[in-house]
């Protein structure tokens, strides 16, 4: 087993320009600032990523380009939830002779699947690939939620399935219960969920964050204070990103990229899903507010 994997590790938005198409010059600039950030690993094309969007050719491109940009300097997991397991294999293969740090993948998505379906489904991606596989535990429509137990036991019977990351709520009590019954091939349990719990969820032992990567410099200082053993100014970092996270969450994707775009790390705050971007006036209005009240805490100017 490899050094465990620790930290902030962002999720990459897909960048898109005014009419939908990949946009690689944004991505290489929004790889470059999660890097200027201090982030401690990098992941993509997942959730944040719009990846049921993309081609499976967009996404190898995705990847080839995420592990070209950070070269080396962090870890890199690519994201290769499919609908099938011959999918996720495919990409998953791709990954590694590209030279990816670790996969990611939820079990089939579009609808739930039984255990069965999603054992098999592990067991493919861990005889198709000698690196991490990271078993992203996420709650319905978009994934099938996993119990403890049946985690538990993806984990210590399939070979290097050693991460998990947990997304289903409530998120801390979750990683607690796989913790306790995990055996010791697990290497570490990552939050997800935007960062909005990591708080809870580092005190429980979590090993990790992956939130997306707008605000990826704050993030960083929130675990850092963690890691130092400060946790009253991890607390209150984090209570000053918590009004901008609490509103991504009501907006998603499409909000994560408006604060990319007014970063200057991306050109276009373009979703594809919305053909465009479903942001009002009074959205932009609050987002205004938001960020002015974050400002002193965003350390990392456009590298653009």
């Amino acid at each position: 087993m490899t050094q465990q994997m620790r930290g902030v590790y962002v999720i990459l938005c897909t960048p898109f320009d005014e009419r939908g198409a990949f946009d690689e010059e944004s991505l290489r600039w929004e790889i470059r600032f999660c890097l200027e950030a201090g982030v401690h690993g990098v992941v993509g094309p997942a959730n944040a990523s719009e990846f049921w969007t993309l081609t499976d050719e967009e996404r190898r491109r995705f990847a080839r380009i995420m592990v070209e940009e950070v070269a080396g300097r962090v870890p890199t997991v690519v994201g290769v939830t499919a609908g099938s397991a011959q999918a996720a294999v495919a990409l998953a293969r791709h990954a590694q002779e590209i030279g990816a740090s670790a996969v990611m993948a939820m079990p089939p998505y579009a609808r739930p699947v039984p255990p069965a379906v999603i054992w098999d489904y592990y067991r493919a991606l861990a005889e198709a690939v000698a690196i991490p596989i990271f078993i992203q535990n996420h709650d319905a429509p978009l994934g099938t939620r996993m119990e403890p137990e049946f985690l538990a036991r993806l984990v210590d019977e399939i070979d290097h399935a050693w991460y998990v990351k947990e997304e289903t709520l409530p998120p801390g009590r979750a990683i607690s219960a796989l913790l306790e019954r995990a055996g010791p091939r697990l290497q570490g349990v990552m939050g997800g969920i935007g960062g909005r719990y990591l708080l809870d969820e580092y005190r429980r032992g979590a090993c990790g964050t992956m939130p997306a990567c707008q605000a990826a410099d704050v993030h960083v200082q929130v675990w850092q204070a963690l890691e130092q053993g400060d946790e009253r100014t991890a607390r209150d970092l984090h209570a000053r990103l918590l009004p901008l996270l609490n509103y991504e969450a009501l907006h998603g994707v499409a909000m994560y990229k408006e604060v990319l775009r007014r970063r200057g790390v991306i050109r276009s705050h373009y979703v594809r899903a919305a053909a465009g971007n479903p942001l009002d006036a009074l959205d932009l209005r609050e987002l205004d507010t938001l960020l002015a009240d974050l400002a002193p805490l965003l350390r990392v100017a456009s590298l653009r």
